[in-house]
């Protein structure tokens, strides 16, 4: 174990601070221009078409795709994350946080839109992602499969052992139950859902999403209602910090800018290739609607529920004390504010955040070992492997898995970055389709032929009205 430690400390120091902070800034900043700031020019718009309904009755809607998705995004990073950003690179990580959810919006953007593009459909919908773009758009499958082995290893088996870290720790805080125990039930309610197939996750995630996020923002507001005065000199100390005018808690400018990044990504995703699996499976009229709505979970994820613990974190004061940090620094935190309860409240969020994230990241491994080789035996044991995983992560290091998690984030952002990057011309296309269509009055439809491309199952004529005559 201190052998593997020491090596994946080693490969997350080097891509971190060389690597992935320079990608996803270059990337965001490059997408954002291309797309003449999507992100900012198309914000009511993404209100607009995340109510539509899918033409075909059954199939995943606009909405139910970005609660998946967002299942995967709001999980640990928003409450154990963003406490370990503040404890290791002081107050100004949280600005940083809020920069690349800004400028990855643009790259949520075009990844999400490729995966509509270019997805797939079969018995249950529609599937896709970075894989099957990889395989359509670039023609090189063998990428596709380096990215699926990447985020099924990833996200169904090594971040879902951080999901389950996570809400055995917060519950043994809280209410002294044996972190085994709380494994084996997580693991049962997770097989219950698995078992059931990519709808049956929909709609567990339909449900689960809305109740948790409002619960927690709801918190959060009487929190910044009780301080209200403290609130101007708060955000005063995440600016300060973050431009290294004033020294962070736990390091200087280079540690807040690292670690809000690296929290940053971890939590919203942009450009990490995860959420475009989920945005796939919409039933829309145009591929750019996706795009839009998934840059909406980014802004969700990180400019809301993200800041939301951050807020209550700096304005408790708790950060500044040594040996706190993870998700017993958020629960400390909230204790603070509305009393010893709030443990067992923070326990229960957890339990809701993390546990979303389970199921939604199982989909991702699901869709992509769909990709690799459709084979039910293949599933069966994938599924098998998910809840060894949940039961692993239960009662592991917190240190090893989180380090484990960083790593394969990092090699995934890596080859989706570049594919993206390749492909991107194919995502501007389409949204400069949209943009002419809107500006005629229409909503728009989307067809592959009208911006030259081919190697798509998905978007000809004859599926559209198919599927307008089902409807």
């Amino acid at each position: 174990m201190e052998l593997l430690q020491s090596v994946v400390s080693f490969l997350n120091d080097m891509l971190w601070s060389r690597v992935i902070i320079a990608l996803l800034i270059f990337m965001g900043l490059y997408f954002t221009i291309r797309t003449n700031f999507v992100q900012f020019r198309y914000f009511r718009e993404m209100f607009r078409v995340i109510v539509e309904s899918p033409k075909q009755k059954g199939n995943i809607s606009s909405l139910q795709a970005f609660f998946m998705s967002t299942a995967s995004r709001v999980g640990t990073g928003n409450l154990a994350g963003v406490a370990l950003a503040v404890s290791l690179g002081g107050p100004g990580a949280v600005f940083w946080m809020w920069l690349i959810a800004l400028i990855g919006g643009a790259s949520s953007f075009v990844e999400s839109t490729l995966a509509q593009i270019y997805k797939v459909k079969d018995e249950n919908g529609y599937r896709g992602g970075p894989a099957y773009y990889m395989e359509r758009g670039l023609n090189k499958r063998w990428m596709g499969l380096i990215f699926a082995l990447l985020i099924t290893f990833s996200f169904g088996l090594v971040f879902n052992s951080v999901q389950a870290n996570t809400i055995t720790f917060a519950f043994e805080n809280a209410f002294h139950i044996d972190r085994a125990i709380v494994g084996a039930v997580i693991a049962i309610i997770t097989a219950i859902i698995i078992f059931g197939g990519v709808k049956r996750v929909a709609a567990a995630t339909s449900i689960i999403v809305p109740v948790m996020a409002g619960l927690y923002l709801l918190v959060t507001c009487y929190v910044l209602v009780v301080h209200i005065a403290d609130i101007p000199a708060m955000f005063a100390l995440i600016f300060k910090n973050a431009f290294g005018l004033e020294q962070a808690v736990g390091g200087g400018f280079g540690a807040a800018v690292m670690m809000g990044i690296k929290r940053g990504l971890f939590s919203n995703e942009a450009g990490m290739g995860s959420a475009p699996n989920a945005a796939a499976t919409a039933e829309v009229s145009h591929p750019v609607k996706q795009g839009l709505i998934q840059t909406l979970g980014v802004f969700t994820d990180t400019l809301l529920v993200c800041s939301a613990t951050a807020f209550m974190i700096l304005l408790s004061g708790e950060y500044t004390k040594e040996g706190l940090d993870g998700i017993a620094l958020t629960q400390a935190a909230l204790s603070t504010h509305i009393g010893e309860w709030a443990k067992a409240f923070v326990a229960i969020c957890v339990f809701l955040f993390a546990y979303s994230s389970i199921i939604g990241n199982y989909y991702y491994g699901e869709t992509n070992i769909e990709f690799i080789k459709p084979s039910k035996k293949v599933l069966f044991v994938y599924r098998l492997a998910v809840i060894g995983m949940v039961v692993w992560g239960s009662i592991s290091s917190i240190q090893i898995v989180w380090d484990l998690a960083d790593l394969f984030m990092a090699f995934m952002a890596i080859i989706n970055l570049i594919a993206i990057f390749a492909l991107g011309k194919v995502a501007f296309a389409a949204l400069r389709d949209y943009t002419e269509q809107r500006k005629q009055g229409k909503n728009p439809v989307f067809y592959a032929r009208n911006i030259g491309i081919d190697h798509v199952d998905c978007w000809n004529e004859e599926e559209y009205e198919e599927l307008r005559k089902e409807a």
